[in-house]
């Protein structure tokens, strides 16, 4: 059985009172993972975002955007 767990206006202050505690080292390790799940996080919310604009059939001139685009680019 799984624990339960708490709701998350509860979890701020107590992650705040073990952050506040936490080694130096331990605070690099943090940041990466808070990173990490930020970064999961925006890219599960872009592909959904991307699926949506792909159904709806807005990216269908996308490949030929990118190519004006780089030809612009290669003109500057």
């Amino acid at each position: 059985m799984a624990p339960m767990e708490p709701p998350p206006k509860n979890l701020r202050p107590e992650l705040l009172r073990r952050i506040s505690s936490m080694p130096e080292d331990d605070l690099v390790w943090l940041h990466e993972v808070l990173l990490n799940v930020e970064k999961e996080r925006l890219w599960e919310e872009l592909s959904s975002d991307m699926e949506a604009e792909r159904q709806a059939g807005r990216l269908q001139r996308l490949p030929e955007i990118i190519r004006e685009v780089r030809a612009e680019l290669r003109r500057a």
